[in-house]
């Protein structure tokens, strides 16, 4: 049985003390926050009642095996590092760190102290994610990937919404070097990371405020990203952020020289797109055909995962949350191999010198 705490019990804690409770071998042990009241809140509906609001004297009382870390991400690096030094495995929230320094620290550190640590990006365990992911292993794309096209966005909602956030300038999100963007576009990085060699990466990134923006009087903070990915080999992304596209959509294609897939986030649907084009007008009706049957096999497969209880908006952070725990009973390697988080880090801190220094164009 795996020794659980949670640092940080606001919003997002709340689906890592649910994930935590519904796999069989691990157990909430402690909480913790500098509110005492949210950790007291959450400890007594999911865990064995143990609270605090100091981190030393959680660790030294509770004595947890992993600890996940679901506060600000200005705090992620000094939280973290506090943990492994205790002697505890930790899983972060993301934005891993501020920066890709503090994230090659922190994973020398685990290395050398021989703990787990993974990062919080659990969209790329969402059972589409795996069905993307083995076939690409499989060679359905013909040879490693060629180009890649991610649309991640976010809807900052109505403009009293909107008009609040703008004011709260208190919010930890002002703080980080990115602010919004770098909050929010992990999970789409680390997608397209996911697929790309680790020979280093060329960044070039646009980023501007929208017009919904301006019209509140805001014309710092970039809330609009587009960007050019390549790595050291043949492989390129595209990368969309947007607050203003609607539908906001989340959706992610990646082609090969054979053939092609597209993740449909938002539906939770897969489709193969085969590279072979028919004649004629053939092509008008039989890949229309093709692509109605596979948005119904989805659709059938959504249900059985419905009626199964395996279709919760938070499966994917299960899937992580339970192979990162399987990596450490089994001193296997961590779901999320180093070298893509390292990877993801860097290419996050380009866009943020880009956006916000004024860069045109950065090699991590």
């Amino acid at each position: 049985m795996i020794k659980v705490a949670i640092i940080g019990c606001g919003k997002i804690a709340e689906s890592h003390a649910d994930v935590i409770k519904s796999i069989k071998n691990a157990r909430l042990a402690a909480t913790c926050d500098r509110e005492i009241l949210m950790a007291r809140q959450l400890a007594e509906r999911y865990g064995e009642g143990a609270y605090y609001d100091d981190l030393s004297l959680m660790l030294d009382n509770a004595r947890p095996e992993v600890v996940h870390i679901t506060t600000p991400p200005q705090s992620h690096f000094e939280i973290a590092r506090t943990c492994l030094n205790a002697g505890c495995h930790v899983f972060v929230e993301k934005p891993f760190t501020v920066n890709g320094d503090e994230a090659t620290e922190l994973i020398n550190l685990a290395v050398s102290k021989n703990l787990k640590i993974t990062v919080g990006t659990d969209e790329q365990f969402s059972h589409i994610a795996v069905e993307m992911r083995r076939l690409v292993a499989e060679g359905w794309l013909g040879d490693p990937p060629y180009h890649m096209d991610c649309y991640y966005c976010y809807d900052l909602g109505d403009e009293r919404y909107a008009r609040a956030f703008l004011k709260n300038r208190s919010h930890w999100l002002w703080q980080l070097p990115g602010q919004l963007i770098q909050n929010i576009i992990p999970h789409a990085v680390m997608k397209i990371c996911e697929f790309l060699s680790y020979e280093g990466v060329d960044v070039q990134a646009l980023g501007f405020t929208s017009d919904f923006l301006r019209r509140l009087d805001e014309s710092h903070l970039k809330d609009e990203l587009r960007a050019i990915i390549k790595d050291g080999k043949q492989s390129t992304a595209y990368l969309t952020f947007s607050t203003q596209i609607r539908p906001p959509i989340r959706q992610f294609s990646i082609f090969g020289t054979k053939n092609g897939l597209i993740l449909d986030q938002d539906h939770h649907a897969l489709l193969k797109i085969p590279g072979v084009q028919h004649k004629s007008y053939v092509e008008k009706t039989v890949p229309l055909n093709n692509l109605a049957r596979q948005y119904r096999k989805n659709m059938f497969t959504n249900i059985r995962l419905f009626l199964k209880r395996q279709f919760q908006m938070k499966r994917g952070l299960y899937n992580l949350i339970d192979l990162f725990y399987k990596s450490i009973e089994n001193d296997a390697e961590p779901p999320i191999p180093y070298e893509q988080i390292l990877m993801c880090s860097r290419v996050i801190d380009s866009v943020v010198r880009q956006l916000y220094s004024g860069q045109q164009k950065t090699r991590s």
